[in-house]
């Protein structure tokens, strides 16, 4: 279980902190290519979005990594199931489809949180 939930959680972090570094950093000119959304929402909106991956992502891999709080884990792995389902009723309404990578990062941040609660 521990070597499982290192790889999802990785993969999830790792995603989440590139995902919510890029809405951090760069403009809604540089992010609308990708992220058609960002013509809707407020900037400082998406900054929030981005913060919260970044911080979800740390969130999953710090606490375990050093034994402090490792309950954060968990709590990030429901943060991004959470996250996810918005992002995808929000690509719902705005008639984008294309939903599926949203509902595979409901999954595995699911499965994240199965894994996290060993830590408990």
């Amino acid at each position: 279980m521990n070597v499982a939930y290192w790889i999802v959680a990785g993969v999830l972090a790792v995603f989440n902190l590139y995902g919510g570094g890029v809405k951090v950093i760069r403009t809604r000119e540089q992010l609308r290519p990708m992220m058609a959304w960002v013509d809707r929402t407020p900037m400082p909106a998406v900054r929030a979005i981005g913060s919260v991956e970044v911080l979800g992502g740390i969130g999953l891999i710090l606490p375990p990594l050093t034994g402090i709080a490792p309950w954060l884990a968990l709590a990030a792995a429901i943060g991004f199931v959470l996250l996810q389902l918005g992002a995808t009723a929000v690509h719902l309404n705005l008639g984008d489809r294309r939903v599926a990578l949203n509902l595979a990062l409901v999954a595995t941040a699911a499965v994240t949180g199965w894994l996290a609660t060993s830590w408990l």
